[in-house]
Parts: C-alpha cells; structure tokens; sequence
C-alpha cells in the first residue's frame, strides 16, 4: 500500500489508519511523480492519492491513477477529494479500468469507509462517494425517469452506483438477498437499463444512466 498526498500530517495519518487496519503501508510520498516511481519500485496492491498534488495542484492524482491504469492495471487506485466534483469522478471510471475509486476526504474521519474503499479497488471493484451519487441522483430534470421509482429503489440505485455488491445492500439495508435483487430487478426494468452480471459494469451502466 503506498499512500500519496502532499499535506505531511495527512498523510501520515492515512497512513496509520490503513496500517492499524492491517495494511502493508511500504510508502508515503508527497508529489505525483514520487508515486509513480515508487510503484515502478515496489508495485503495491493498491495506492491511495490525493486528486490535487504539487505542482499545479489540479488534476495531478487523477492523472497519476491513469498512468497506473496504463503501466500497473494490477495496482488498485483510491483517489481522494476534498469537493464533491462529479466530473472527475466519472472520468476516472469511465475509462473501464477495474480497481478504481473516488472518495471524499471527509470520509476518512470514519476508518470504516476508508477501509473498505481501499479493499474494495484493491479486489478490481469501483469506488464512487456517496456524496457524488447523491448529487447525481438529486439532478433536476424536465422529465425524470427517477420519478418511477420508490423510495427503496432510489436507495438501492444509489448503492448500486457506490459499487456495493448485492450482499452489501443486504448488510446496508437490513434485507434478504431475494428482497435486494427483486429491488435490483425493479430499478434496471424502470430505467430501461441493462442487467450485468460484472459489478463494474453494473456501475458504469447505472452511473451512465445518472449522468444522462
């Protein structure tokens, strides 16, 4: 696990969250470029950088986690936000490349979540925050296909989008496996979205879909 983000204290206390959390941390770097290199080095089975790094301090983590995707499509990549910016987030994705995520940093301040998002890419799963999710499903539109669905089902189509298994909507929403994928069922047959097996392009349809 190699931890990347330019603020030092920040990054150390990444760093011991995952270490606490029984992670291998073999790095903690400050800028883009000592990531990459680092990786040459030693690949990790995952890295977790900030999306602005020196020296712009733009878009410099999300260009890294593409580089990876290109040389260390192996290496799962966690790229943290201190804003909620859709756009990003679905052009880390929507390149098709397994083990990707997009987390706020202020989900760090519960162990939990960070946790199980660095699990999550470093098994090949896609990552999207909740607040992304939330922003795209809270789009107004002249005429929302949203509309059709119930409550429960928005809840589901959210978790869905987050990159959550069916089991983990079981866990999340307290329901049996048969109840989730009945809801399941329901949101791909209302939206007119095509079922898939794979959880990543389960993602990507639906976060397709909310983007429309």
């Amino acid at each position: 696990m190699i931890v990347a983000d330019d603020a030092a204290l920040f990054r150390a206390g990444i760093g011991r969250l995952l270490a606490d959390a029984g992670f291998d941390v073999t790095a903690e770097v400050g800028d883009a470029a000592a990531l990459l290199d680092a990786v040459e080095r030693d690949p990790p089975d995952a890295v977790v950088v900030d999306i602005r790094m020196p020296p712009t301090r733009t878009t410099e983590g999300l260009d890294a986690a593409r580089s990876l995707a290109e040389r260390h499509p192996d290496v799962g990549v966690l790229v943290l936000s201190a804003y909620v910016e859709p756009h990003y987030a679905m052009q880390l994705v929507e390149s098709g490349t397994s083990g990707t995520g997009y987390l706020l940093k202020e989900r760090v301040a519960d162990p939990g979540e960070l946790t199980d998002a660095v699990r999550r890419v470093a098994a090949g799963g896609v990552v999207i925050d909740p607040g992304v999710v939330a922003r795209l499903v809270g789009r107004a539109r002249a005429r929302n296909p949203l509309d059709a669905l119930s409550e429960r089902e928005r809840e589901v189509l959210a978790m869905m989008a987050e990159g959550r298994s069916n089991q983990a909507i079981c866990e999340r929403l307290f329901l049996s496996p048969k109840t989730v994928e009945a809801y399941v069922h329901n949101v791909f047959t209302k939206l007119d979205l095509h079922q898939a097996a794979d959880t990543n392009r389960r993602v990507l349809a639906v976060l397709a879909y909310l983007r429309a």
